[in-house]
């Protein structure tokens, strides 16, 4: 089943702006009902910021309707335009998304410094030029150029920047650095949820016991009749 680009952004826009039930949630988002559990209750590490999944073209406000009239409704995906693969010839990149370029080709020269400047020009769809003017600090809106994460920005996707820089720190004889901040991260915030539920269990457990005792005679009762 699809599933929204940003998963566990999405479910906070849904848990926040909807009535839809958590399962319904995430089954949607392909979480557990844990993880959505703990953005409710804001016990995830890090305050996530909504992703309109409305606004991304992923889902429908009639959808969302569906979902909220019936706990039992499974959410539909809308499904979006074929992407056509490119091929050859230059990187074609929508008007509302080329003044965001100098931030992504930023991004890449600080974070990813042995990427060639023909990678980031095919990757981008940029020029040399520009590239260089970044590098050198001489591009005419420097002040303004804050470095973002391209993907984000949607000026290519992961795989491609995977891609790029696997190839670029191969051929510099760097080994390319695995990401592993977020492994264990699900496992780890389900085990604590239910180590945290188990805990309360047993603490109520043991109150039922102690006020049992307390009526019908446990070790903590002493009978005033009995000498």
């Amino acid at each position: 089943m699809a599933q929204p680009l940003m998963p566990h952004a999405t479910a906070s826009w849904l848990v926040d702006n909807t009535a839809l039930s958590f399962p319904q949630i995430a089954e949607f988002c392909g979480l557990h009902i844990l993880e959505i559990q703990a953005i409710a209750d804001d016990m995830a590490a890090t305050k996530l910021t909504g992703r309109d999944p409305v606004r991304a073209g992923e889902l429908t406000m009639a959808e969302i309707e569906k979902g909220q009239k019936d706990p039992n409704y499974r959410l539909v995906m809308q499904k979006g335009p074929d992407q056509q693969r490119r091929t050859k010839g230059p990187r074609y990149t929508p008007v509302s998304k080329r003044q965001d370029k100098p931030d992504g080709i930023a991004w890449i020269i600080r974070n990813h410094p042995e990427v060639s400047d023909g990678q980031i020009s095919k990757l981008i769809g940029t020029t040399r030029t520009t590239i260089a003017a970044i590098r050198d600090r001489t591009h005419w809106n420097i002040a303004n150029i804050v470095p973002k994460d391209p993907v984000t920005l949607g000026l290519c996707s992961q795989r491609e920047l995977d891609a790029v820089v696997a190839k670029a720190a191969k051929a510099a004889g760097i080994e390319a650095p695995t990401d592993t901040r977020l492994e264990g991260d699900r496992e780890a915030l389900i085990e604590q949820l239910r180590a945290e539920r188990d805990a309360a269990g047993k603490t109520a457990e043991m109150t039922h016991a102690e006020e049992e005792a307390a009526l019908f005679g446990g070790p903590a009762f002493k009978d005033p009749f009995k000498k």
